[in-house]
């Protein structure tokens, strides 16, 4: 599922767009909401998580992944 957080539930919002005529059509609003992988359990997962939970700490960045062409040399 696209823009939603599956760490505090963040997901879209709707409204209106209201013009200088004030006539008003539909908007929606997005959180900024990356795709990462985060430590869970002792082990990562990749998680859709906004930029809040990632800023204020809420979940913890798992290591990257080093292949083994780089560990070899």
């Amino acid at each position: 599922m696209g823009k939603f957080c599956q760490v505090c539930e963040k997901g879209m919002l709707n409204g209106h767009k209201v013009s200088h005529s004030n006539r008003k059509s539909g908007k929606k609003w997005a959180p900024n909401v990356q795709n990462i992988r985060v430590m869970l359990n002792n082990s990562p997962m990749r998680l859709s998580v906004c930029t809040r939970c990632l800023r204020s700490g809420k979940v913890v960045r798992a290591l990257p992944r080093v292949s083994a062409e780089v560990t070899e040399a």
